[in-house]
């Protein structure tokens, strides 16, 4: 408990560095433009790859950790019948944190009305900036097949399974939907076995979630130094004067986000898994760190796992069940913000939607999110998606580009923090009945 929050302070500390840094380079910068240009380019040339040593390290073990944590919570159950059970309560309290957060975010939304703030001038800016990147979002959603069951099945059970989660390129994660549906499908045949060989199949599991989680110590050793590198390198490129012109869509926002975390979870803490709010925020403190920092909810996955099992005493079958489950699926920080991007972008174009259309919205916003990698940037292909749907035009998700990255930061740590609360409401239930 002490190493973790020694870690989580040195991130904190990396983190304020980072920011004190970049602000006090973007001053002078005002000043003098070629200190700018070339700490932009220092930036690209050695913090980014520092970073990235970070993150992918993290992303190294997403895909046995999934499977291994995944496979031994279900073997772990002992009998197949209670996995209707637990299985349950996680996707229903996944669908009501995801609404829940929604709900809130279109509130705000319809009530503050930042896109009509927007300055036409600042938004001509942000599209021309950015207008690029908005093009490759909406190539990606276009390239998406139509939602239907055979799209549902697609997602699942590729005919590939190796080729699905190991994916198409370098660059790329993989698909891990198709991994967690063969290891919910691994762990239920574990429980068909004798004891004896089901006792050897979690021992083999247990020991490579372990070594995985070691590897994950390694990357965290690092974090203090590539927290601090990415912030800079994040508002050296991006700039204050595009995040002014979203300050309100940002504010808004990151309210929401914030109010859902520490309010609504909260609640659930406190009535549904009868735990003091205060003190599980101050356990789980380094995996919310963790998360704002890389923007990943796969990236996290190591730490919410080792923390829950450490810090949280859940059980190790709930909490492998659930949380590689909710770190794919249990998005209530993007469908929030996924509403809101919509929302905002369809107020500055001055498309009016009904209270209908805001209905389906929410509904297409938690279905949405499900779908969305759990990598940074993952959710930006299918807001393309939801603005061509409500007739806004595509190309407006260029405006919220200059503060995504700071967003993603934010709805990441409400991704991953409500995890974490579904895994202990989980976990109390199921030892309570």
């Amino acid at each position: 408990m002490k190493n973790n929050n020694h870690l989580a302070t040195k991130i904190l500390i990396g983190l304020a560095v980072g920011i004190v840094a970049a602000v006090a380079t973007l001053i002078a910068g005002a000043w003098w433009p070629d200190v700018l240009t070339v700490m932009r380019r220092v930036s690209t040339a050695v913090f980014d790859p520092v970073g990235q040593v970070f993150l992918r390290m993290l992303f190294f073990v997403v895909i046995p950790l999934v499977f291994t944590s995944l496979a031994s919570g279900v073997a772990q159950l002992g009998r197949l019948d209670r996995l209707g059970p637990l299985a349950g309560r996680t996707f229903l309290l996944f669908f009501l944190n995801m609404a829940i957060a929604t709900a809130i975010g279109l509130v705000a939304m319809n009530t503050i009305q930042p896109g009509h703030h927007l300055d036409p001038e600042a938004k001509a800016q942000l599209m021309t900036e950015f207008g690029g990147n908005a093009d490759k979002a909406i190539a990606r959603e276009q390239a998406q097949p139509t939602p239907g069951l055979g799209m549902l099945v697609d997602m699942f059970m590729p005919k590939n399974l190796f080729g699905a989660f190991v994916g198409f390129s370098r660059d790329s994660l993989g698909e891990v939907l198709p991994l967690i549906l063969f290891a919910i499908l691994v762990g239920a045949a574990g429980t068909q076995l004798g004891e004896e060989r089901r006792a050897k199949l979690l021992g083999g599991l247990d020991m490579v979630t372990e070594i995985m989680t070691r590897i994950v110590g390694f990357a965290l050793r690092i974090a203090p130094y590539a927290v601090p590198a990415m912030i800079y390198s994040v508002i050296v490129k991006v700039g204050i004067d595009v995040l002014i012109a979203l300050a309100v869509f940002v504010a808004v926002v990151g309210v929401c986000l914030m109010l859902h975390l520490f309010g609504t979870m909260s609640l659930w803490l406190r009535f549904l898994a009868r735990r003091n709010p205060l003190t599980f925020f101050r356990q789980i403190r380094p995996v919310l760190i963790t998360a704002f920092s890389t923007s990943s909810s796969s990236a996290s996955l190591p730490a919410s796992l080792q923390s829950a099992n450490e810090e949280l005493k859940l059980s190790p079958s709930t909490s492998g069940f659930v949380l590689p489950l909710g770190a794919t699926m249990n998005m209530s920080g993007t469908a929030l913000y996924e509403g809101c991007v919509v929302l905002f972008v369809a107020q500055a174009f001055g498309v009016d939607l009904s209270l209908t259309q805001q209905c389906m919205l929410m509904f297409l916003s938690v279905l949405s999110a499900v779908a969305v990698a759990g990598i940074p940037g993952g959710s930006l292909p299918l807001i393309a998606g939801l603005l061509v749907t409500f007739g806004v035009p595509p190309g407006g998700i260029a405006i919220i580009f200059g503060a995504d990255r700071i967003l993603d930061m934010l709805r990441t740590t409400t991704n991953v923090g409500s995890d974490m609360v579904t895994a202990t409401v989980v976990d109390a239930q199921v030892r309570r009945g």
